[in-house]
């Protein structure tokens, strides 16, 4: 409060000098004003000689005599548009000239006769249809190059969580190429024992996984042909025949299915390995990559991008450790929650829902389900629906106390903009859109802002060197009249002797 006060009492007392001098300045004009007033006032009229006679006015110009009746009219004689008529001939020029001449009211030209609103629409609509097509092309590109996008962002998320430990290892007097390689090792080697944890787990509990969801099926059978269904026998012996009839005759689709899987696991082990090296080198060369990626702009984007680009990596990394850590808290909860209700494989399934935590708001949310299906085939449905119930509490925590606290700042989206974006990153790039969308588009908003600020200080700069302009102005004005009207100083007298 007394830090407000002593603000707002300076503020104040900068009005109020303002208004004083405003004040001031308007009364010197206006004293400035009433003396050339009196000094015009009191100077004689010049005599007036024969060359300062005003000169004669000039004689109204004559009306237009009419031809007499019968004749054609006289070329002198004007036409109601202006254009006078070549008697007595009414062919040749005449008819020329009214065809050239422009009717009363008329554009002079087609295009002149455009509204300026449609005029505008136009000019708008074509540069946004030749901006439409530069995005097409952009995007074709980006979708032929798919892989390498995806690696290249890959590349950035990682090195964003992974960045502020180099820069403190730097800090410690670490050498920049062992705090880059030992930081990447780092993070290799937590995701290799992730990665073996969950193998293990999975593989350990594998056959009493097995036998639970055999114990569920015949559970499952049992509530078809006593439930409230009244299925048969037969009806669900033929359900059983129609699937392996399906699975039989759609061999050739299932063989191919395998061999683009095939082609699915390559393309995944060549973006890990483009992921990993752009890693490496934006860690250890990030600083010469981004003054490389400035020199290739214009030079008068150099300057607003310099000041843009630390805070988009500021946004970035905030949004990468925020988000590590909400997915961390999700998972934790839900994996306790499923431990708790007695569903196997809790772990790995923990595992997964960080990983799908990756994508904000509806990511938990769905790799969730699979823990709820698990609970379903192997417990029961009370199970299956006490699971849903931690995960539906999970996530209201996280939509409402986890993402505005820590990501809150960072990522300063609303969240319908959170799930379009989510969804339309879905589209474009299935699973690798909907995790690098929402930080695009954080990025992209800081950007933005940073620029919009920067467009406004500039604005209030240009205002007041302007106003400082027109103060210098009027103040050499002031002066310059000051002189004019100041009376001539009297000479000195001699001295009496």
């Amino acid at each position: 409060m007394a830090r407000g006060e002593k603000r707002g009492g300076k503020v104040a007392r900068a009005v109020a000098w303002g208004a004083s001098v405003a004040a001031k300045l308007a009364e010197r004009r206006r004293a400035a004003i009433e003396e050339q007033h009196r000094a015009s006032a009191a100077e004689p009229e010049p005599p007036v000689t024969p060359a300062s006679q005003p000169a004669p006015a000039a004689e109204p110009a004559p009306t237009p005599r009419r031809a007499p009746r019968g004749e054609a009219p006289y070329r002198e004689a004007p036409y109601r548009d202006g254009a006078y008529r070549d008697a007595p001939h009414r062919e040749g020029p005449y008819r020329e000239q009214q065809r050239r001449a422009p009717h009363p009211g008329r554009p002079a030209s087609p295009a002149d006769a455009v509204p300026w609103s449609l005029r505008v629409a136009a000019e708008s609509t074509w540069r946004l249809l030749l901006l439409g097509a530069a995005l097409y092309v952009v995007f074709q590109v980006v979708d032929m190059l798919r892989l390498v996008a995806f690696a290249i962002l890959a590349g950035l998320l990682i090195s964003a969580l992974l960045e502020p430990t180099v820069s403190w290892l730097k800090r410690h007097g670490v050498p920049r190429v062992l705090a880059a390689a030992g930081t990447f090792l780092m993070g290799l080697a937590g995701i290799g024992l992730v990665g073996w944890f969950v193998f293990w787990q999975v593989s350990t509990n594998l056959p009493e996984v097995s036998k639970q969801a055999t114990a569920g099926v015949n559970q499952l059978h049992n509530w078809l042909l006593k439930g409230p269904m009244h299925l048969t026998d037969t009806q669900l012996t033929d359900f059983t025949n129609q699937v392996k009839l399906a699975i039989t005759s759609n061999t050739n689709q299932i063989t191919s299915l395998g061999f683009t899987t095939v082609g699915i696991v390559i393309q995944v082990i060549t973006g890990v390995l483009l992921a990993a090296f752009t890693t490496y080198f934006l860690l250890y060369d990030g600083a010469r990559i981004w003054s490389w990626l400035l020199r290739g702009l214009p030079r008068q984007s150099r300057h607003a991008m310099a000041g843009a680009g630390p805070k988009a990596w500021a946004t970035l990394t905030a949004y990468v450790r925020g988000t590590v850590a909400v997915a961390f808290i999700d998972a934790l909860c839900i994996g306790i929650g499923i431990q708790l209700l007695g569903v196997p494989l809790a772990m790995p399934l923990a595992v997964i829902i960080f990983l799908g935590a990756f994508v904000p708001l509806i990511g938990a949310m769905v790799t969730g389900t699979l823990a709820v299906l698990v609970a379903l085939v192997t417990k029961d449905v009370y199970t299956a629906g006490m699971v849903l119930v931690v995960l539906v509490a999970v996530q209201n925590l996280e939509g409402h106390l986890l993402q505005p606290l820590i990501l809150g700042r960072a990522v300063r989206v609303h969240p319908l903009g959170v799930v379009l974006g989510v969804a339309s990153g879905s589209i474009i790039g299935g699973i690798a859109g909907a995790i690098v969308a929402v930080p695009l588009i954080a990025v992209t908003n800081t950007v933005i802002s940073h620029q919009r600020r920067r467009n406004a200080a500039a604005d209030e700069v240009f205002v007041a060197l302007e106003a400082a302009q027109d103060a210098a102005e009027e103040a050499a004005q002031e002066a310059a009249y000051a002189a004019q009207v100041a009376p001539d100083p009297s000479p000195e007298q001699p001295a009496a002797t």
